[in-house]
């Protein structure tokens, strides 16, 4: 049985891979490390390692066994990009994935220029959608990466969002998905920041996805965003 997820704009999780190191601000308040610590602490097997870099050869066919289609997020615990993770395993992985043409698999990264790396090396059936995550405007250089790739669905998460973005180009890109930090330590995301992305995304006709205000209480600073909700998708979904 899948894991349901509680992320809004996905189904499911599946984590071959667990467990991630920091690259850049965004990774500052990592929810995935939190919740590692939390299920060590618990004595979950799956996280013996805490949030190390570990894979986990004995789930890598578990969407296979999923017979109900799911939309699934690979590796919410974790980086499929990951230097620590090896070209081989990856490309089990996407294998997997090809399978199981019955799900959608969302893929996200802040390790761009591996992703475009390993690019040719993988093949990118049309149920893969692969997105990069952009805190602030100086890693808007992962875009570039993302446009390159031969992924059939390409997405951006400005999640955290901790900065303006400025001007992006959206060339290539399928969706677009926005939201501020949550939990401890969260730092603010002003309404500036989402309302550029949200003029540029209707400007080049791009499906926008606000995930929340986020904060110390995602709850109560809720969703709404011009006093609405916005939940657009791309069309092949």
């Amino acid at each position: 049985m899948a894991i349901n997820s509680t992320i809004e704009w996905t189904g499911s999780t599946w984590n071959p891979v667990t467990g991630c190191s920091k690259v850049s601000p965004g990774c500052k308040n990592c929810y995935a490390e939190r919740m590692a610590r939390r299920l060590q602490a618990m004595g979950q097997p799956n996280y013996i390692n805490g949030f190390q870099v570990t894979l986990h050869e004995n789930t890598l066919e578990l969407p296979l066994r999923w017979k109900k289609p799911q939309t699934i997020f690979v590796n919410s615990m974790s980086d499929l990009f990951h230097k620590e993770v090896p070209t081989d395993f990856i490309q089990k992985v996407f294998k997997v994935m090809n399978k199981a043409g019955w799900h959608r698999f969302q893929i996200l990264t802040k390790r761009s220029e591996r992703l475009l790396k390993l690019n040719s090396r993988l093949y990118w059936s049309p149920n893969i959608w692969i997105g990069v995550s952009v805190e602030n405007a100086k890693f808007n250089f992962r875009i570039d990466h993302l446009r390159q790739t031969d992924a059939g669905i390409k997405f951006i998460s400005f999640e955290p969002l901790i900065g303006s973005v400025g001007a992006v180009n959206l060339k290539g890109i399928g969706w677009v998905i926005v939201g501020g930090e949550s939990g401890p330590g969260a730092r603010p995301v002003h309404e500036d920041w989402v309302l550029e992305i949200l003029y540029q995304c209707q400007e080049a006709n791009i499906p926008f996805f606000f995930k929340q205000w986020g904060g110390t209480n995602k709850k109560k600073n809720g969703r709404l965003l011009l006093g609405r909700t916005w939940n657009e998708v791309p069309l092949s979904a």
